[in-house]
This record gives C-alpha cells, structure tokens and sequence, in this order.
C-alpha cells in the first residue's frame, strides 16, 4: 500500500494529464494515418509513442498515490473533432497540435501542483511535449525531423532525409472533398447576393426567380469546369514529377539505387538485404523508376484524380448551394418570398460556415455565425443597391 496520500487537486491534475495523453496519442494516430510520405507517418507515430509513454509515466505515479487509474476505453475524442482529424488539410492539424502541445506545456509552468514528485514528472512531460512542438514546426515547413527510436545520426532516415531535400520538386495530390463544401459556399453567397439584389429592385417579382436560375447555373458550370482544369493540373503535375523521376533513374542511377536501398532498410531490410534487392530491380531501369515512384508518390501512374468526379462534385455541390436562396420563389414573390428566402439562406450560411470548419479546425459555432454574418451584409447589401436602381 502506498505510503503517500494524493492530494484532490494533485489527483485531478494527474487524471486531466493522463486524459490530455490518451487523446493525443488517438490524433497523432489518426494524423499519421493520413500522411503519405512515409517519413513523416513515422515521425507523428514516433510522437504517438512518446505520448503512450508519457500515459504510462503518469499512470505509475498515480498508483504510487492510490489514485484509481481511469478506464481508457471511456477516453474519446468528440465526433466533430475526429472528422476534423480525418478530412482537414493535414498542414492544420499539425499546427492545432503545435499550439496544444504549447498549451500544456504552458499550464505546467503556470500551475505547479505543490506536489514535490508529480511536479518533477509533470516538469519532464513539459519538457518533452516542447521537443514535440519543434518536431510538429519542423514537418509544417517540409523538414522530416529525427525523433529517436531506433535511428542513429548516420542511419538510413538521415541519409534517405539528405537525398530527397535535393528533390523539393515532389508534390501530393489532394482530394476533392473540401471542394464539395467550398462549392456550396460559393454558390450559395454568389447567387444570394444575386437575388437579394434583384429582389430589392423588382419587389419580389418572377425576374427574381428567372436570375436566380440562371446564376445557379451559370455558377454551377464555372465550378464544374474549374474542378476540372484544376484536377488535370494537378495530373500533369504528377506526370512531370514522374518524368524528372524518370531522368533521374537515367544519369544517376547509382544514388537512386541508394535511395531505393535506403527505403527498403526503413521498412526493416538489413542494408545487405536492401542493397541485394535493390540490385535485382536495377537490371532494369523501369522497375527501378517504377519502384522508386512508388515509394516517393505512392504510385507509379501520372493520373491522380478523377477530373470527371472532380467536376462533377464542385458542380452538383454549387448548384445545390446556388439554389437554397431561388427555391422559396417557386411559391412564392413579393415581401413573403423575399423574407422566406432571406430565412432560408441565412440558415444554409450558417450550414456551410459550420462546415468549413472540418477544414478550418475553428469551431462550428464560431465559423457558422461567421459565415452567417457574411451572409447578412451581402443580402443587405445587395438588397438595399437593388431597391435604389428600382427607385
């Protein structure tokens, strides 16, 4: 039995430490997940670990103090934040966590337990959660930091770091989810404002429906097309990528077959081994570039996206947007259709404001009524220069 007795705060602090853990091992997880240069994924579940650690340094000195170590399957992360997590740009949610880990290291200083023990682990965490926040700084500015693990100063990472810093002409492709919502965000405001303003110079009357289609599809079609020029660059940016790939398999076929080599000893290969492999798939330069592109791209093929989908999402999702303000003047013109429409869309604002926050990492209800806000000055505005060309 434990000759120390907890103090109620100095058991709060620890339980609220040990749940700060729990979730940051859950995201750092999740984060890595999603993070495709398989460099930086070891980097974040380096960090998972750590923290993993830091969970169990914490747990041992609560039972040094007889205090009942909580269950972990009742640690979770809200719903909101893990889509956030799952679908925000990963560059975000890199500096959200950068700014977490400054928080916590922060309450430490500002809030010593009075504990002699726990404030010396909880000093130690604070110290390593600010090695993280250098780590986390250094990936958001393209740099592949050295978290220690196994890795020694001359090993594979720090070689296989030093020859793709010379190749900053890599890229990834992103998805087209974020352009499902930013396409309703634009239909919706663009064809709002087109509305209240014809609205505010014809009273309400059916040229107000007639605009209103016509901006919707008008916004829908300008969408469609840009997602889709917008995902053949970013094909033709993959196809250039893979063809300077390509060139330099053909004049430097030595250091791409240590590069080869070097991702082959990161996934647990002897350099022996690597280097015999390696030297198989060099017989023939193709598979050589094949095999390099997919380590550094993920794939060996130009095409990255779909243009088709792409348009297609960014054109359905504006045109659902652009129609929420032209809907209410189907049944109704006049004051009624006016004010219905003005209803309507400001609630549809606060929707996609909401929304945009999955990628923004704001609140909901900061970037609903933000959007919503936004919503009002252009119907204002736009409604008061209409009644003015009526006059």
């Amino acid at each position: 039995m434990s000759s120390e007795v907890a103090d109620p705060e100095v058991g709060a602090r620890l339980i609220d430490a040990w749940t700060d853990e729990v979730q940051a091992t859950i995201v750092y997880g999740l984060i890595a997940a999603r993070e495709a240069d398989p460099r930086r994924a070891d980097v974040l579940r380096a960090l998972a670990e750590i923290e993993t650690s830091h969970r169990t340094r914490l747990e041992a000195r609560m039972r040094e103090l007889g205090i009942e170590i909580p269950d972990e399957r009742g640690v979770r992360i809200s719903p909101w934040r893990r889509l956030q997590v799952r679908i925000a740009p990963v560059e975000r949610l890199l500096a959200q966590q950068e700014a977490m880990e400054q928080e916590i290291a922060a309450q430490i200083d500002e809030r010593p337990t009075g504990d002699e023990g726990t404030d010396r682990l909880l000093g130690q965490i604070r110290d390593e959660e600010r090695q993280h926040t250098e780590a986390l700084a250094k990936l958001r500015v393209g740099e592949v930091p050295l978290v220690e693990r196994e890795s020694t100063p001359d090993g594979p990472q720090v070689r296989l770091t030093r020859i793709l810093g010379r190749e900053r002409w890599h890229r990834n492709s992103g998805g087209w989810i974020s352009g499902v919502i930013y396409g309703a965000n634009d239909g919706l405001a663009a064809v709002f404002g087109l509305v209240a303003g014809f609205s505010g110079a014809t009273g309400g009357s059916h040229l107000v429906l007639t605009a209103g289609v016509f901006g919707a599809i008008g916004s829908a079609l300008s969408m469609a097309t840009g997602a889709y020029l917008a995902e053949r660059s970013v094909a033709e940016v993959a196809a250039a990528n893979l063809a300077r790939e390509r060139a330099e398999v053909l004049a430097h076929p030595e250091e791409e077959k240590e590069e080869l080599s070097l991702f082959y000893q990161l996934k647990g290969l002897t350099e022996e081994e690597a280097n015999m492999v390696v030297s198989r798939i060099a017989e023939d330069p193709e598979q050589l570039f094949r095999a390099l592109a997919v380590e550094e791209f993920g794939s060996a093929e130009a095409e990255r996206g779909d243009a088709i989908e792409a348009a297609l999402a960014g054109g359905i999702s504006t045109a659902v947007g652009a129609m929420v303000p032209v809907i209410p003047f189907f049944f109704l013109s006049g004051t009624s259709g006016v004010i219905v429409a003005a209803a309507v869309s400001l609630v549809a604002h606060f929707a996609v404001g909401a929304a945009k926050s999955l990628f923004t990492l704001r609140t909901a209800w900061s970037a609903g009524l933000e959007m919503t806000l936004a919503g009002v000055i252009v119907g204002g505005v736009t409604y008061l220069l209409g009644l003015g060309i009526g006059t």
